[in-house]
């Protein structure tokens, strides 16, 4: 009897407890409510979500089912931004997100939705590298959240050196596709460093499993030691017409003039075309059709 006794008073106490908890979560709701009412939907439709403070704080009163309120906040934000006739929509952007972010971490689609509204729509690329960051963070097996800000970095922010960052992080990760090492090698080029960019691609070229990728690594070998012959052969060029006030007739004075100890060749043993009249240089072959 008295441990039946003991079980009810424990069973009370919980059951206590958890009107309680209920109690609260319910005021906090009406207090935001009441809150989020006074709030002109005129000037911020639906904005409801902005005033709270943190996911943290939703995710204590959401009893186990946040990742279903992050999904409902992820299509509710999906039709906010949306409507382009909100005034100063972005301005939100990033505390939404980490709201969801925060009920649901290992929720991928938010992060990729987040940075792609930030850096295209927001034209905030800073925050959009901030999302991916964060993704990479809470879920830090994907590479896709590096892979995607290197993108970022490299095709809209023009940051060569950033953007090898981030896909050398990716390239840190399991599983991650080979294309991201070749990505990373080409941004090594567009950041004009030839000599690490040439080692990058005989890596490549080395390690290569496929006579695809092979081809691929070949091409980029190509490019780049034709980039770094014709920008020595410009050179040469330019201290030439300082002297002489004219451009070589032939590359070949190039050498008699000692402004050169040989005339190179590419890869493949081809001399480069010259044209006298406008002092350009360029390769027999288009690197990407040999």
């Amino acid at each position: 009897m008295r441990a039946m006794k003991i079980f009810k008073s424990e069973k009370d106490f919980s059951a206590i407890f958890l009107v309680v908890l209920l109690i609260l979560s319910c005021s906090i709701f009406m207090s935001l409510k009441v809150k989020t009412d006074n709030i002109s939907r005129k000037k911020i439709p639906g904005s409801s979500i902005i005033y709270i403070p943190s996911g943290q704080y939703l995710k204590l009163a959401t009893f186990g089912n946040s990742s279903l309120l992050a999904d409902m906040i992820y299509v509710w934000a999906i039709q906010y931004y949306s409507d382009y006739t909100i005034p100063d929509m972005y301005e939100y952007l990033d505390h939404i997100f980490s709201i969801i972010n925060e009920l649901d971490p290992s929720y991928l689609d938010p992060y990729d939705t987040g940075a792609v509204i930030a850096a295209y729509e927001a034209q905030d690329l800073d925050l959009a590298l901030k999302i991916l960051d964060r993704g990479l963070e809470k879920n830090p097996e994907e590479w896709l959240f590096p892979y995607m800000a290197a993108h970022y970095a490299q095709m809209i922010k023009k940051d060569h050196k950033l953007a090898q960052e981030y896909y050398k992080k990716a390239m840190n990760i399991e599983e991650v596709p080979p294309i991201v090492e070749r990505l990373y090698a080409n941004a090594i080029f567009k950041s004009m460093d030839y000599k690490r960019a040439l080692q990058a691609w005989i890596e490549i070229y080395k390690t290569a499993e496929d006579e695809r990728t092979k081809k691929i690594a070949s091409n980029h070998i190509y490019n780049i030691t034709t980039t770094i012959d014709i920008q020595k052969i410009n050179g040469a060029i330019a201290k030439f017409k300082e002297s002489y006030g004219r451009n070589p007739m032939e590359l070949s004075q190039l050498v008699k003039a000692g402004f050169l100890d040989s005339l190179p060749k590419d890869l493949d043993g081809k001399k480069y075309i010259y044209d006298s009249r406008t002092g350009e240089v360029k390769t027999p072959t288009i690197p990407w059709k040999r």
